[in-house]
């Protein structure tokens, strides 16, 4: 795929702090991907066969592993992963809820995460599926996982690295905390991919910890009240 072109990262030091800054970073990198599908499946009209919200995840999936160089990418895929086992232990057994809600339960979404991931390059990533705690009947199938993944939303990628419309991402808000995160991840990905038009990407206060997209406003809202939560999450992940 065209679009496949890295992005230099710079791994942080080892302390607690930066490994909780590195978790805040990652997951916020993971949940602007999932936001970003959804607004590709709504402007770009995309046929979704099944749950948009797995989807959506399988994107995240697969630009967790593809747009990052490896170090980088499998720290982001670790912390991605446990920011779902922290949620799914900070909301407790999974019941009629959450099973029936448009996500799926967060254990779920841990092993589809790690096994995308693993299945880009099982050869170099067993180890990584060993310690996520892959089971080996699901590793199996995971490089076809990702190869599906990768026909499908990779075509997706491909036609916006090729366009020539005129839009972009467009960071709106002074939340400097996911500012520093995505401005230099927004500016890349608008040199290398064009939008039918423009997405803005809010920084706002919500009243939630939250991100999303609204088929409304067309916009990706990335709630400053997010990071807060994500360092709460990371300090039940560290009990994990």
């Amino acid at each position: 795929m065209r679009w496949m072109l890295g992005v230099a990262a710079c791994l942080m030091a080892g302390t607690a702090a930066a490994d909780e800054d590195r978790f805040v970073a990652s997951n916020t990198y993971a949940t602007f991907y999932h936001e970003l599908a959804h607004a590709l499946v709504d402007i770009l009209e995309l046929p979704i066969f099944g749950q948009e919200e797995d989807a959506a995840d399988v994107l995240s999936a697969l630009m967790i592993s593809e747009m990052w160089e490896e170090d980088r990418a499998v720290e982001i895929a670790y912390d991605a992963a446990f920011g779902f086992l922290a949620e799914a232990d900070d909301y407790g057994a999974v019941d009629d809820d959450a099973l029936s809600g448009v996500h799926g339960p967060d254990v779920q979404r841990y092993y589809n995460l790690v096994c995308i991931f693993y299945g880009a390059n099982p050869e170099e990533r067993e180890d990584i599926a060993e310690e996520l705690g892959l089971p080996e009947d699901r590793a199996e199938t995971c490089e076809d996982e990702f190869i599906q993944a990768s026909q499908s939303w990779g075509t997706v990628l491909d036609r916006l690295a090729e366009s020539d419309d005129p839009g972009a991402l467009i960071l709106i808000g002074d939340d400097p905390l996911q500012r520093e995160i995505l401005q230099d991840e927004i500016d890349w990905m608008n040199e290398q991919m064009s939008f039918p038009q423009n997405i803005p990407v809010r920084l706002e206060d919500c009243g939630e910890a939250n991100a999303f997209y609204d088929m409304g406003t067309q916009e990706i809202t990335m709630c400053s009240e997010y990071p807060v939560d994500l360092r709460r999450l990371y300090r039940i992940a560290e009990d994990l």
